[in-house]
């Protein structure tokens, strides 16, 4: 029992400015190069992977229950049963997963019938619990319900299930671990990115002290939970399911670096910059920022960026911090103790400059800004060559144990 919804993002509505008759055909074309992408032997991953990146996505939930077990490399032949009751009354986790789920009826249609929603529900619950149990190395967090909503509700109970199973081993996995070691990493690579694209934007939030806890919930739900229209949700997952594990944290970056003015315009404060970025735009320019953040990765790829993230991992989690911050990111709240950890490192640092020297000065220079802005430029032209990089470098076996940092 699980609602069909038989349209989603540009199903039968234009793109960016693109005619309705030529859209359509243009529509009508990709449906035949996905059905024949489906129809070889072996079936053409690649080709898939294509068409869900590509403007558009995958059109129609009834092409993603047959394209996105593909993506994951899921055999749907073998689909699991209904769990048993007594998992409820054993295991740790239900009376958490029983509260968010409960909490959870904006994720459904408006105007579903209360019967038909809380027997969606029950099956959430269901997939949640039959995961973790049969995964005890995973750990459950509030926002994982955020993301098996989405699978539920465009594939149905019994292969939601199976492909939640999977990607939780696979993409979700570093959230799912006992502490949030390997989340707060992951943030750690927004603000190279921003830096990358808009010194000055990145150097406004620093000076800002926001840190990177207003994208918390972006990341770890797959914006589930903060975009209110069920059609972008998906074209986001066609677009994450097809590509590589970070790619969530580079459209974070492109969301922020589209909001440059609103940024650049607000009081230079935690409070102030923290409040305007943890409310995400619902009118968003989604294929836009898709194309953009594929252009970023090609541009600066994790393992590029990785040095950075691991220099902010390790200023940001001293154990005496930890905690603090683990309470901080889990309520979606400003970071108060790194804030005060970090304007304690920049008296400490101004004061060892002043000794050294009154007439010192660090600037980045001018043309070393000039130049990153200029590589942002160059992704307009790059736009469908970047977006073929993109699925060519991204071709690798979910099967496989992922090794996401070095």
């Amino acid at each position: 029992m699980y609602l069909k919804k038989s349209k989603s993002v540009g199903a039968s509505s234009p793109l960016n400015g693109i005619g309705k008759q030529d859209w359509d055909a243009r529509r009508k074309r990709k449906v035949g190069e996905i059905t024949q992408a489906l129809s070889v032997t072996p079936v053409d991953v690649a080709a898939l992977r294509r068409m869900a990146i590509s403007e558009g996505g995958l059109l129609t939930d009834e092409i993603r229950c047959r394209v996105w077990p593909k993506l994951l490399n899921v055999n749907t032949d073998n689909l699991p049963e209904k769990p048993a009751e007594d998992i409820r009354e054993n295991h740790k986790d239900y009376h958490q997963v029983l509260l968010d789920v409960r909490r959870s009826l904006r994720r459904f249609p408006p105007g579903m019938p209360d019967e038909q929603r809380e027997g969606l529900q029950e099956e959430l619950i269901d997939i949640i619990l039959y995961v973790l149990d049969r995964n005890p190395q995973l750990h459950y967090y509030q926002g994982y319900h955020d993301i098996v909503v989405t699978f539920l509700l465009v594939l149905g109970e019994r292969l939601a299930t199976v492909l939640v199973e999977k990607l939780s081993t696979h993409h979700l996995r570093d959230f799912m671990d006992p502490t949030m070691d390997n989340t707060k990493h992951i943030l750690n690579y927004l603000m190279p990115i921003i830096e990358r694209v808009n010194p000055e934007v990145h150097d406004f939030m620093q000076q800002a002290e926001v840190g990177t806890i207003f994208a918390l919930s972006w990341l770890i739900t797959w914006f589930g939970h903060v975009l209110s229209d069920f059609r972008h949700v998906v074209r986001l997952y066609d677009f994450f399911l097809a590509c590589h594990p970070l790619m969530p944290i580079y459209f974070a970056a492109v969301i922020v670096l589209h909001r440059e003015e609103e940024v650049l315009d607000c009081e230079c404060d935690m409070a102030s910059v923290h409040h305007l970025l943890s409310q995400i735009p619902q009118d968003l320019p989604y294929e836009t920022l898709i194309s953009r953040a594929g252009d970023l990765f090609v541009q600066f790829p994790p393992s590029e960026l990785a040095r950075e993230a691991a220099q902010q991992h390790s200023q940001q989690t001293a154990a005496s911090t930890f905690k603090d911050f683990e309470l901080a990111s889990a309520q979606q709240r400003p970071d108060s103790v790194l804030r005060r950890r970090r304007k304690d490192q920049a008296m400490a640092a101004q004061a060892q400059a002043q000794s050294q020297s009154q007439a010192m000065v660090v600037v980045r220079p001018r043309a070393k800004r000039l130049v990153r802005l200029a590589v942002m430029g160059l992704t307009v032209a790059l736009g469908a060559a970047a977006l073929a990089v993109v699925n060519t470098a991204l071709e690798w076996a979910p099967k496989l144990d992922l090794q996401l940092f070095p």
